[in-house]
């Protein structure tokens, strides 16, 4: 069977065929990158990746069965289908995208052009944009509605090469819309090839119809939204948003605290135009502190001392016409480093992870490894799971093809991808 590019293969299919499934044997592909038995944390050489050459992935009802030598694969498994990829391709894990804000209505594009015409994200803000106006559009809209508006976002960057997506709420900025939020986010999971991760962002900003100030508004969420979200099984991860219009580190403290009482793991907003978050992200454990365009050295060194990974979003610096973040220097000092898009309607409208990375591994020199890594194994950690990221035995089979012969062309210039099946 040919595959032309211009025609993705989708995978993983959610429900089996009528009868079941088989094994499928899918290659060859001139290289498969496994992107296994890579360290954690740190920096990567190119030289540091399994490349299987000639290779083939014998996988059934959406797991890994076997990766290796496609041959030997086939004479193995003689009754295995064949998904016979005919020319030059590489695979490589399905890439994972852990930060997105993908569930919102309405549009940003007054933003946009206020910020062109030289206005800071903060005065946008105040002017009455911002995450404000997204708030009043998806507060607005039916959960219908906007079920249907994240399956159609989460689908394209599930044909950019994405199968694992994770979607924040923090538009709704309510309990009932908060929850409204979630829930279309698990219906869009029923919906699209790709999965989807919720994470509950109630605390993204204090309401401007809400009352009293934002450790009040805090306890509110904390009294009232967070229970319901554990009784309803929404979500099991809390973000906060720290900065100056949003919540301040003493604020961040007291709702943490709570939120891992009561189970949540724990992400954090951070240092994307200040820098005093690392040293919250580490005392509570936070899973990942997610931006870091103004993290200084001092933040860096207390993040490598802890088990915090570090997330960047380059399509908020090319949104905001901001520094990136110092992803370098973080690899360097024995962090993490995983790269997500931060998918939104204000800061990072453009929603294509694959040439974000691109254009920061150029800016930051990272190593086509690093880069890698932080789409896939090390991505997938920031979610904390480890059935994805890397192919291998027992893993989904998450992976994409592109038609080339060599990986390195990929990030050289970014194709679309095939999505393995």
């Amino acid at each position: 069977m040919t595959k032309t590019i211009n025609q993705p293969i989708l995978n993983p299919i959610k429900t089996p065929p009528l009868g079941g499934w088989g094994a499928t044997l899918s290659g060859p592909f001139i290289q498969l990158l496994t992107m296994d038995k890579l360290p954690e944390r740190g920096k990567l050489s190119d030289e540091q990746l399994e490349i299987i050459p000639d290779a083939g992935i014998l996988h059934q009802e959406g797991r890994i069965l076997a990766v290796g030598n496609f041959e030997q694969l086939h004479r193995e498994n003689p009754d295995a289908k064949i998904e016979f990829f005919e020319g030059d391709f590489v695979c490589l894990p399905g890439m994972i995208d852990v930060h997105t804000h993908i569930c919102w209505a309405g549009s940003r594009a007054n933003d946009y052009a206020m910020r062109l015409a030289g206005k800071t994200y903060l005065e946008i803000a105040e002017a009455g944009g911002g995450i404000w106006s997204t708030v009043m559009k998806t507060r607005e809209a039916s959960v219908e509605e906007l079920t249907a508006l994240t399956v159609e976002r989460a689908e394209k960057l599930y044909r950019q090469g994405i199968s694992t997506i994770e979607v924040k709420s923090g538009y709704g900025l309510s309990v009932d819309d908060e929850i409204k939020m979630l829930k279309a986010i698990q219906l869009a999971n029923e919906k699209t090839n790709a999965e989807l991760i919720t994470t509950c962002l109630g605390a993204h900003m204090k309401p401007k119809d809400f009352p009293g100030n934002e450790r009040e508004y805090l306890q509110y969420i904390i009294e009232n939204l967070l229970p319901e979200v554990k009784k309803q099984n929404l979500a099991n991860r809390v973000d906060i948003f720290v900065e100056k219009g949003a919540f301040s580190v003493s604020d961040a403290k007291y709702y943490l605290s709570e939120a891992k009482k009561m189970g949540f793991d724990v992400v954090i907003h951070g240092d994307q135009f200040s820098n005093d978050c690392a040293a919250l992200a580490a005392e509570f454990d936070a899973v990942s502190i997610d931006h870091l365009e103004y993290a200084d050295d001092e933040e860096i060194a207390i993040l490598a001392k802890s088990n915090v990974i570090p997330v960047v979003l380059p399509g908020a610096s090319l949104g905001l016409g901001e520094r990136f973040a110092p992803a370098r220097k973080l690899l360097d000092a024995g962090c993490s480093l995983v790269i997500a898009s931060d998918w939104n309607p204000g800061s990072a409208p453009m929603g294509n992870l694959l040439v974000q990375a691109a254009i920061l591994g150029a800016y930051e020199k990272l190593s086509m490894a690093e880069t890698w890594a932080a789409l896939t194994c090390r991505a997938a950690r920031a979610l904390k799971r480890n059935d994805i990221g890397v192919l291998k035995k027992g893993n989904k089979a998450d992976f994409i093809v592109f038609e080339t012969g060599d990986y390195r062309e990929v990030l050289y210039m970014p194709p679309n991808p095939l999505k393995g099946e």
